[in-house]
């Protein structure tokens, strides 16, 4: 009697391992395909704008109109998903996803292309939103750490991924298959998740903040959109500075509003739990020193040492390869010691790679480089996984949600405000150092040479002091267990 209870809970183990491995899997291919779609158009942009005959800044609105819609409605869908059932906004966000991939793949011209792209965005902010949430509440808390670590793989694989496939897929196939691709993966996935991810959660009896929602997106919208074309504009000039100005005033009154009244679409009490408030900051200040490294390298290789961008591609892909291979690593120490030593050393390994890479110059050899990348990579990897996973058991059940949607807006205003601060900050440091050094009557090749390093110096500095910060915040906000 008794092997034969031993063999059902056994059978029954199994059952719900299996399980767990298709969540997993599913939740997996949902966020890659999300944050794939952020990168892999724009080494397609020159095949686009030659196809539609426009101009750079035109066909660039494929690529904001994603990032912008993305970022401003996240918080929405993981306040959705908290009311109506997480399982619910990620299926109904495969579908729009694969409608929206399909839509753009036909579009005959850009405006279209450009409206459908953000209709594909609105997908793929349901799947990214709800990705950890779903996760975090069908694992259980002595392995979250090892299962939300195959979603920050899934990530990292698809920031770094976009790039090759975009321009393998352009070259061979042409631009319109970036988006073709999208469709069969959709399907399958689509079909996948009904059946795979448990209907654990049911509808409250909670209303939906729809004046909230508007305040958010229009205030979100207005903040990132002036960050976002910065580099191009500056931010003096009166439109950009007003945008982001009334976006400020938005976001107080959005602020002021929800802590009024009884069901807020984002939940500020959440931000006194400081593990909640400082971990977030972490993730936000974390990707912002990613995307400095992501925008400065490919220019160091390409521009300055003259490399092919197949060979600059194998250079770079150092990183996401570590950080693939040491996620599991960190997932798995994350579920058995504190938290907050973990992402803090990870951190301080990244701030430590981002001061090396700033002493690289145009001699610098091609393993050094390699070296200091793959460090930022492991710090990267140690991290991500034990920051997330500490944030997203650090609120209640009903607002999983809310957090998971709150990682996936620092990660997405992280990206942006990376790019956008660096390439600030290079350009204003080498147009400073070209004049300094014409006035010292170094010119030609030397002189561009010159300043691009002190630049990228500069820049990569400015990214390791940014990461120093973020040790402090990840230090400071405290155990899982205290707060």
């Amino acid at each position: 009697m008794q092997n034969k209870m031993g063999n059902i809970d056994n059978s029954q183990n199994n059952q719900n391992k299996k399980s767990l491995i298709q969540i997993i899997i599913v939740v997996s291919i949902g966020t890659f395909m999300g944050a794939l779609d952020s990168s892999i158009v724009n080494i397609s942009l020159p095949s686009i704008s030659n196809y539609f005959k426009i101009n750079l800044i035109t066909v660039e609105w494929i690529v904001l109109s994603y990032l912008i819609v993305i970022s401003s409605l996240l918080l929405m869908f993981g306040r959705l998903g908290d009311l109506y059932g997480h399982k619910k906004v990620y299926v109904i966000g495969f579908a729009i996803f694969t409608i929206g991939s399909l839509l753009c793949a036909l579009a005959p011209n850009i405006i279209l292309l450009i409206i459908f792209r953000a209709f594909q965005a609105i997908g793929a902010g349901m799947l990214m939103s709800m990705g950890p949430a779903i996760i975090t509440i069908n694992t259980h808390p002595k392995n979250r750490g090892k299962s939300l670590g195959v979603i920050a793989i899934a990530v990292s694989v698809a920031l770094s991924l976009g790039p090759v496939l975009g321009g393998f897929l352009t070259t061979y196939f042409g631009w319109r298959s970036i988006f073709f691709i999208n469709i069969p993966i959709g399907i399958v996935a689509f079909i996948w998740a009904l059946k795979a991810l448990p209907q654990k959660d049911e509808k409250t009896a909670k209303t939906f903040d729809y004046a909230g929602a508007i305040l958010l997106f229009v205030s979100i919208s207005l903040i990132i959109f002036p960050i976002s074309v910065i580099d191009q504009f500056g931010f003096k000039n009166p439109f950009i500075l007003g945008c982001f100005i009334i976006g400020i005033i938005v976001m107080i009154i959005f602020i002021f509003i929800e802590n009024k009244i009884k069901h807020p679409i984002l939940d500020f009490s959440l931000f006194k739990n400081r593990l909640f408030s400082m971990g977030n900051l972490s993730l936000l200040l974390n990707y912002m020193a990613q995307f400095i490294i992501t925008l400065i390298l490919p220019f160091y290789l390409i521009q300055l040492r003259n490399m092919q961008e197949s060979s600059a591609g194998l250079i770079l892909i150092a990183n996401p390869v570590v950080v693939m291979i040491f996620t599991p690593l960190s997932g798995y120490l994350s579920d058995r010691f504190d938290t907050r030593y973990i992402s803090s050393a990870g951190m301080l390994l990244i701030s430590v790679g981002l001061f090396l890479l700033s002493t690289l110059n145009q001699n610098s050899s091609i393993i050094t480089i390699i070296l200091y990348a793959a460090l930022v990579g492991f710090g990267i990897a140690m991290f991500q996984t034990p920051n997330n996973s500490a944030i997203m058991g650090s609120v209640p059940p009903d607002r999983r949600g809310t957090a998971s949607s709150m990682l996936a807006t620092m990660r997405n205003m992280g990206m942006v405000f990376g790019v956008a601060l660096s390439g600030t900050l290079f350009t204003y440091r080498q147009n400073y150092l070209n004049k300094i050094l014409e006035a010292k009557g170094i010119n030609g090749i030397e002189l561009s040479s010159q300043a691009f390093i002190g630049a990228m110096r500069f820049t990569f500095i400015i990214g390791g002091i940014l990461a120093v910060i973020a040790v402090i915040t990840s230090l400071i906000r405290g155990s899982l267990y205290t707060n």
